[in-house]
Order: C-alpha cells, then structure tokens, then sequence
C-alpha cells in the first residue's frame, strides 16, 4: 500500500468518526450537555487530523505530478 492509499484509508476512517462524534453530539444536546461538549471536542480534534491529512495528500499528490 502507498502512502498516499494508506492516507486516504486513514482519512475515510476518520471522518466516519467523526460523523458519528457530531451525530451523537446532536443527540445528547437535549439531554446532557456534558456529553455534548465532550462528543463535539473530540469531533473537533478529529476534524484538525483530518485537515492535516488532507493537507500531507495534497503534497503528496502534488509531488506525483
């Protein structure tokens, strides 16, 4: 596997985490917000790796080219 596969996989992994981070950020927000803010910290972490994933593919991608 390249690396530029082994970025994409781990980008796709990622950010079905991160969906369900903030779906169920959404769903607690009635109940506990606690768990809210806590859902929608970590999907705020997950959203930076992802941005930093898409930044390394695009160098990557970039230096193919």
């Amino acid at each position: 596997m390249s690396r530029i596969e082994s970025i994409k996989n781990n980008r796709i992994k990622l950010y079905e985490r991160y969906i369900s981070l903030m779906e169920k950020a959404y769903n607690f927000r009635q109940t506990d917000s606690a768990l809210s803010d806590f859902s929608e910290y970590k999907a705020i972490k997950l959203l930076n790796k992802l941005n930093k994933l898409k930044y390394l593919e695009r160098g990557q991608t970039q230096l193919i080219e």
